[in-house]
């Protein structure tokens, strides 16, 4: 596992996580010494903890809780995985809010509110814009903590077959890879070599989402990236570019899930500071708050 911290001050240390373990590789329990959000780029790998399991695509998220062991597999390790990870203090924590149950979440699927975030910030810390990376993951945070507490807690799925949670894994890599074209549930399903409500009801229950929304979140994932890469390519070009049909239904799926216009997002990408301070100034009596190295977080835990 490399590990490169990216980014580092009192409330916030955003960290690179490269792993190119195998499926032979042997799992091992691991603890959780602090609050974390880390969000999957690339890969795919098993997060089991607390007695439920996860399988973690690009764009899921892993949450990490104090105290909390863990262990990670790679039995459907297909080309290694890469995260970016949100490591918080106490004190971000204690402003940012979420009981006990949010930060015990354990995996979330991937959700757009949460992918178009997590790309601008993957591309904050690949040197591609002037956006800032602790205030990026602070907004990732803010809005992973609103996205939970607002979300019905599901059901636990009956836990499927290692051979069937690969199919599913494969899936949502093959529509990932795909993404930009028109895929149906027929051909997806064609492709996992199963029927289309067996696929359908196989991939919802591994991964947490449906074949389709996870295509919309594959494709607004791409599309982040586009616009925080490139300054000059027509917003109408990447909206075709990545799968959507029409301009409208783009900028309004993108606004739903950014709080943003695609251009604004873009803005945000090149530096424009207004968008983080809009949306962390409800989180802080003052800004200084954010770049004061002086005050020191609380160590007081979420309520439960």
């Amino acid at each position: 596992m490399l590990v490169t911290t990216e980014r580092q001050t009192d409330l916030i240390r955003v960290a690179s996580y490269r792993c190119d373990a195998g499926p032979d590789a042997q799992p091992f329990t691991e603890l959780h010494e602090g609050y974390s959000v880390s969000y999957v780029r690339k890969g795919s790998f098993g997060y089991r903890t607390r007695g439920r399991a996860y399988e973690l695509v690009a764009g899921s998220v892993l949450v990490g809780c104090p105290g909390d062991e863990y262990v990670c597999t790679h039995d459907n390790h297909v080309c290694g995985d890469e995260c970016l990870a949100f490591h918080l203090s106490p004190g971000f924590v204690e402003l940012i809010g979420g009981d006990r149950k949010a930060w015990r979440t354990g995996g979330l699927p991937p959700l757009a509110e949460l992918v178009v975030i997590g790309e601008l910030a993957q591309a904050a810390a690949d040197g591609q814009g002037d956006a800032g990376l602790d205030e990026l993951g602070m907004w990732f945070a803010s809005r992973f903590v609103d996205v939970v507490s607002g979300r019905a807690k599901p059901r636990p799925a009956p836990a499927a077959l290692p051979r069937d949670r690969r199919r599913a894994v494969d899936a949502a890599m093959w529509i990932d890879a795909h993404s930009q074209h028109d895929i149906g549930l027929d051909g997806a399903a064609a492709e996992a070599g199963l029927s289309a409500f067996h696929f359908l009801r196989l991939f919802s229950q591994v991964l947490g989402v449906t074949p389709h929304q996870y295509l919309v979140r594959s494709r607004l994932r791409h599309a982040a990236r586009l616009l925080a890469d490139d300054d000059s390519r027509p917003v109408t070009e990447v909206a075709l570019d990545v799968g959507f049909a029409d301009l409208s239904n783009f900028v309004r799926t993108f606004h739903r899930a950014a709080g943003v216009s695609p251009g604004g997002f873009r803005k945000a990408a090149r530096g424009d500071r207004k968008i983080f301070q809009d949306r962390l100034a409800t989180l802080f009596h003052d800004d200084r708050l954010i770049h004061s190295s002086s005050r020191k977080p609380s160590c007081t835990p979420p309520p439960d």
